[in-house]
């Protein structure tokens, strides 16, 4: 017998299908969020792409200049020189671009899947022990109800599990017509019982 999702009364069955489909929808929402942040974030990572481009630039012209001038007789490696610390200051800054470039990739990446999955998994939390739980019981339940002929145990749960108020409705004493196998009340308790864990009783020669 496959697994029993949803319940068979109606309006447990529509509050279960509510919650799903705004699970669903609440997922969807922040996962439209973290690729928004995310499109959001990597701009942000232009003026280290700027950085980078003029340190390049700054540091090749700078040892081309370098090399030009140091080929000259006598003063060429003085005057190479200061050349050669702007370059590698253009270096420094090509670095220093390239590291905010990192920074900001890592960032447009891990915050938002880090919200993204917070905000799942709390919701996460609440509504799949819930729904695994109603799946738990109301298969066992229902398998139970196929397996067996009499919907006694259950009667015998109601009296056990639900609300005096619900139970006197049925009948004055009935842990005492329980006793005394009343038909009417012991269906009349399984029913209670059996709504309660959001499932009916299957008509007579229906199992």
């Amino acid at each position: 017998m496959a697994l029993k999702i949803y319940a068979d009364t109606g309006p447990r069955r529509a509050r279960q299908i509510t919650s799903d489909v705004l699970f669903v929808l609440w997922c969807g929402l922040w996962v439209w969020l973290a690729v928004r942040l995310h499109a959001l974030i990597v701009p942000l990572a232009a003026p280290g792409e700027k950085l980078t481009e003029v340190g390049d630039s700054l540091t090749d012209n700078m040892a081309s200049a370098g090399q030009a001038v140091g080929g000259l007789p006598f003063v060429g490696d003085e005057i190479r020189e200061p050349f050669d610390r702007v370059s590698q200051a253009g270096q420094s800054l090509a670095d220093a671009g390239r590291g905010q470039q990192e920074v900001v990739e890592r960032l447009a990446l891990f915050l938002p899947l880090a919200l993204a999955f917070l905000a799942i998994s709390v919701l996460l939390a609440v509504w799949l022990p819930l729904r695994l739980r109603f799946i738990s019981r109301a298969t066992a339940a229902e398998r139970y109800l196929h397996v067996a002929d009499d919907v006694d145990l259950f009667a015998l749960r109601a009296l056990a599990r639900q609300p005096l108020t619900a139970l006197l409705r049925i009948d004055a004493d009935p842990a005492a017509a329980w006793r005394r196998g009343d038909p009417a009340v012991i269906t009349a308790l399984a029913d209670l019982e059996l709504a309660s864990e959001g499932i009916r009783r299957p008509p007579p020669g229906g199992r």
